[in-house]
């Protein structure tokens, strides 16, 4: 296949994956374009680019290198608890790097792929971080959650470089749940009063900042518009927590208060936040 068709077929599966065209005329396309004995790039790749035909055609020392990567991966996995410190803090940062790099890799050929790496790495991070903790005797709440703070950061990080919402998303809540957290201890007694000023501001503050960003990232805009909805109910779930304080009855009115009102906003502006969220 010369150099023009490769360039062909490689921009017809990017109009493929960024959903320029439907599926069906992407697959025309290909049709023409493809041999009749080439296999298509987008319909049959598999995940993380294996397909059954390259593992059929695959050379013995291929399979020589995973069976050494996969004893040395269950080599680790089994003695993990027996390295120090450093050395367990090394091999993290490596499966880490591992994971995060060959998913960045494969973005643009293998989305899926791509995806399912960066968010094992990602869950990986903030398992691993809290289970050396607990493994050498830091368990105080303020390790923790200064951990996931951070963990929080690199999520962040993370989905305004894949462009992917979830991890972006994850990252803000789980910020959110560090400030939560932060205001349960700083506070001596919080009264629906409190719990309100301290979270329906910072509702409004998040849907004014994806009003502010969605002309240049509509990725942004969707984030910042589902964490204002999140945050919304914070105070309520806070409440669930400590109902017997606050009385079930005042919760449930709460409750429901909120949904009315964010469902009217939600109408009366829908003209609004339609355009830069859908």
């Amino acid at each position: 296949m010369d150099d023009k068709k490769k360039t062909i077929i490689r921009e017809i599966e990017h109009w493929r994956r960024s959903k320029l065209l439907p599926e069906r005329y992407c697959d025309f396309l290909l049709n023409i374009y493809l041999e009749d004995n080439q296999e298509k790039p987008g319909s049959s790749g598999g995940l993380f680019g294996i397909t059954a035909s390259k593992i059929s055609d695959s050379n013995w020392k291929i399979w020589v290198l995973v069976l050494v990567a996969a004893c040395a991966f269950s080599f680790t996995v089994l003695h993990f608890n027996a390295f120090q410190l450093p050395m367990q803090i090394g091999v993290s940062l490596l499966f880490l790097a591992c994971c995060y790099g060959y998913g960045g890799y494969k973005r643009e050929k293998d989305p899926m792929g791509s995806q399912i790496l960066i968010g094992m790495a990602s869950l990986f991070l903030l398992f691993i971080g809290v289970y050396l903790m607990k493994l050498h005797g830091m368990q105080s709440s303020v390790f923790v959650v200064t951990y996931v703070f951070l963990c929080s950061l690199v999520w962040i990080v993370t989905g305004l470089l894949a462009r992917h919402v979830p991890f972006h998303l994850g990252g803000w809540v789980s910020l959110v749940f560090c400030y939560g957290w932060l205001l349960h201890y700083q506070l001596d007694s919080i009264s629906w009063v409190t719990l309100e000023l301290s979270w329906v501001p910072l509702s409004i503050l998040f849907c004014w900042m994806g009003w502010m960003v969605h002309e240049k990232s509509r990725h942004m805009g969707l984030v910042f518009f589902l964490l204002s909805l999140i945050v919304w109910y914070m105070p309520e779930l806070y409440g669930m927590l400590y109902a017997e304080q606050y009385g079930e009855m005042t919760l449930q009115w709460m409750l429901l208060a909120k949904i009315v009102t964010e469902a009217s906003l939600l109408f009366v502006w829908r003209k609004k936040w339609t355009e830069w969220v859908v």
